[in-house]
């Protein structure tokens, strides 16, 4: 008795709580129960809150972390042909209604006294069901030990990439904050340094055509005064009164004027 419950406590660590089925792509959640990924999803779907079948924990999100050590020990338990938790019935021979205490090594069976005597059997090997499940669980427990090891390396390896990963991110965020800072700076500088120069340039600007303007204004006014002048002298020349030539004698040369002088 002693024996089976250690086979059914060894063999409950890896069956699904929800299914009673050995592990398929198990999962594991924060309170650190562990169940099929497609058990909890359809549990899950029928309920409001995400909360653990078990402890009855619940979860804000959805985290479901893959349990990858569990699924190698329940591959491993099914291709070892390990039996999950059986009622006693299910360990009795159909033939000869006897317990199934014995493994026939050549057919992989499970049999009874009776059947290990048969002449079925007679050049077969058998072992004790609590030896084959002793050895299983010897092989299992170095399997675990092995993969308890791998995953202590991965976890530090895990531990270590994520914190690199950390490092990275907060240079980057800093270098980038930096840069910024840089170039506003930069920006703020050649701002200021084209307002000066634009000064520069309209005061220059002002100092060279205010002049030039000026002598505009005075050779506009003096083409008018030109323009006036001539428009008087042409009128004149359609003229024949001389009276209308001595009015307008002030628009006209010194000499030109002395020359009619001398005709009074």
């Amino acid at each position: 008795m002693a024996s089976k419950q250690k086979e059914e406590n060894w063999t409950e660590e890896i069956i699904c709580p929800i299914c009673h089925e050995f592990f398929t792509d198990p999962i594991s959640l924060d309170c650190g129960h562990n169940f099929c990924r497609s058990c909890i999803t359809k549990c899950w779907e029928k309920k409001a809150i995400n909360s653990c079948p078990e402890c009855r924990d619940s979860f804000p999100h959805r985290d479901l972390r893959i349990n990858k050590l569990l699924a190698k020990l329940a591959e491993k338990a099914r291709q070892e042909k390990q039996v999950p938790k059986v009622k006693e019935n299910q360990l009795m021979c159909d033939n000869h209604r006897e317990e199934l205490k014995w493994v026939c090594q050549i057919e992989n069976k499970l049999i009874c006294g009776t059947c290990k005597d048969s002449a079925e059997h007679g050049q077969h090997r058998e072992l004790p069901i609590e030896d084959v499940i002793e050895t299983y669980k010897k092989r299992v427990k170095s399997s675990l030990d092995s993969l308890s090891g791998d995953q202590s390396v991965e976890q530090e390896s895990e531990k270590t990439l994520k914190q690199k990963i950390f490092d990275l991110k907060e240079q980057a965020n800093s270098l980038e904050k930096h840069i910024k800072s840089e170039f506003r700076e930069l920006h703020q500088i050649l701002t200021a340094k084209e307002q000066r120069l634009l000064s520069d340039l309209r005061e220059e600007e002002k100092r060279i055509v205010e002049p030039m303007e000026k002598n505009l204004r005075e050779i506009q006014e003096r083409l008018k005064s030109i323009e006036e002048k001539r428009s008087s002298l042409q009128t004149l020349m359609e003229q024949n009164d001389v009276l209308a030539f001595l009015k307008v004698r002030q628009y006209l040369p010194d000499q030109f004027s002395q020359t009619l002088q001398s005709f009074k």
